[in-house]
């Protein structure tokens, strides 16, 4: 698991390779993704938007953007968390992400982006 803080709200990641879903033969890895983003601040916030960079090794970049997560735009009381779980294909079975997402804070209106770390998915069988 990869984690990082931004004004005090914890993006925290873990992967899974699908092999059930996945065709190495015919270039196609499937990858899920479980975020986990912890509300430390004092503040009450809410994601709006996400904005992902998807590197697979072989060579293509992709950029995901729009609005919240799986349909969603949660909200955070202070102390509060939200996961989710998420998916990803590559041609590789190689590749990494990261990404921002951006959160308002209710009071005041204030948009701030929060880093989502970066992470790597790797086919088991390629570590070899």
């Amino acid at each position: 698991m990869v984690s990082e803080v931004t004004q005090g709200v914890k993006v925290s990641v873990e992967t899974e390779y699908q092999s059930e879903y996945s065709s190495p033969g015919q270039m196609h890895y499937v990858f899920t993704y479980r975020i986990s983003i912890e509300n430390n601040s004092q503040f009450t916030v809410q994601l709006l938007r996400r904005h992902w960079h998807i590197h697979d090794a072989s060579n293509i970049v992709r950029e995901v953007e729009g609005e919240g997560v799986v349909g969603q735009q949660p909200v955070l009381e202070a102390g509060e968390s939200h996961q989710y779980v998420s998916g990803c294909n590559l041609k590789s079975g190689i590749g990494r992400m990261y990404g921002t997402f951006l959160m308002e804070r209710i009071m005041d209106g204030k948009k701030f982006k929060v880093k989502i770390p970066e992470f790597t998915m790797v086919a088991p069988f390629r570590l070899n």
